[in-house]
């Protein structure tokens, strides 16, 4: 089977390794070969193809006349190698979606949405958020006259607001993006190695990852006596806003900035250098970045969002805080309490993130692909 893939991603391009890299080296090997679309990058392109039989075509104009590129580039794709489907990567303005229905309109290829989450839901950040899920919302109702269906990540928050919106749950497909390796995210073999920080963020430094609750949390507990180290990892917008509010807060000796790190094995030491891993997001698909960090051996502290409503079980592999700083600040001191409480919470977090693994649950989405289009997919 041959897939035609229209993504969001702009890191494999660039020569950065980061999820969609790890995800192809599985994924990959259900397909007898695999086109990515994909927006213009923003530094030069070093990277054309992966694992063999991913091909990757970055778009050359901006987001404005990405729909248009998607059909034009797609139909070429198509014409010479035959796909079986389409899976398009849809957020923000949905011109990837809009494309792909054209394209799949033109070629007569079906095409399956993925929404991994929506702006504003479950909670709206800022009247931006509260825009973007109406636009999803219009969206959907359009797409689902002319998508074969939506691939959704998570159990209960997405296919519940599908649902509400009028898409039958026949269309709702449940397929995890969660694949977690869990050899390299794992507990460490040193039972006495070093923690360097108590609270790890990892993620885009973006307006739904409540960096400023996170921070103002941090400061809370400053306040009442107790001095919380923290790192965050990641690059964004808001990146020197949250540092300037930490300054602001008087908590910028606790904190430190990192911008990347190279590899999944750098990534993992990260976590297991952390007592928890915090997510303060007010929507989210998975989080990615808390069932790493669970897989490691380290409890999540975190917001209702995704899958975690899911997962995340209030003092047994984490602790779960409401949307506002000071619930965030009272559930971090419930894991950071007591050291044999927080090893114990993050023996059964490792527990938890073993339904996650890479193989299984990468396996169940190609095939899941494959189901849709009467194909029996077997991995090479």
């Amino acid at each position: 089977m041959r897939l035609l893939m229209v993504s969001g991603d702009r890191q494999v391009a660039v020569g950065e390794r980061g999820p969609f890299f790890t995800m192809q080296a599985e994924f990959s090997r259900y397909f007898d070969r695999i086109d990515v679309l994909t927006p213009r990058p923003d530094r030069p392109i070093t990277v054309e193809s992966i694992h063999e039989n991913v091909f990757f075509h970055p778009a050359k104009c901006g987001r404005r006349k990405m729909a248009a590129s998607i059909r034009r580039r797609g139909e070429e794709l198509i014409g010479e190698h035959g796909h079986a489907l389409i899976v398009s990567h849809d957020y923000g303005w949905f011109y990837n979606g809009l494309g792909s229905a054209a394209l799949s309109r033109a070629t007569g290829v079906p095409y399956l949405s993925e929404i991994h989450h929506v702006p504003g839901v479950p909670v709206a950040a800022d009247l931006r958020e509260m825009l973007d899920r109406r636009i999803a919302r219009a969206y959907v109702r359009w797409a689902q006259r002319r998508a074969l269906g939506f691939r959704v990540v998570n159990g209960t928050e997405m296919p519940a607001l599908l649902r509400k919106w009028g898409v039958p749950s026949e269309q709702i497909h449940v397929l995890h993006s969660l694949y977690i390796d869990l050899e390299n995210f794992a507990p460490s073999e040193d039972p006495g190695s070093a923690i360097v920080q108590d609270v790890v963020f990892v993620g885009r430094m973006v307006g739904n990852k409540g960096l400023f609750r996170i921070i103002d949390a941090l400061a809370l507990l400053a306040r009442s006596g107790r001095e919380v180290t923290a790192l965050f990892l990641g690059r964004g917008p808001l990146r020197r806003a949250t540092e300037a509010r930490a300054k602001k807060r008087g908590i910028h000796h606790q904190v430190r900035f990192v911008d990347w790190v190279e590899t999944q094995s750098d990534l993992a030491d990260i976590y297991r250098a952390s007592r928890v891993c915090v997510c303060a997001s007010t929507c989210e698909g998975g989080p990615r970045v808390t069932i790493e960090a669970m897989a490691c051996g380290v409890p999540s502290v975190s917001t209702p969002v995704g899958i975690m409503a899911e997962v995340l079980r209030e003092g047994e592999n984490g602790t779960m805080a409401e949307f506002d700083a000071e619930s965030l600040a009272r559930a971090l001191e419930r894991a950071l309490d007591d050291e044999d409480e927080r090893k114990r919470m993050g023996a059964c977090a490792r527990e938890t993130a073993m339904q996650f693994e890479y193989e299984r649950v990468i396996g169940e989405y190609a095939r899941g692909l494959g189901r849709l289009v009467g194909e029996d997919l077997v991995r090479a």
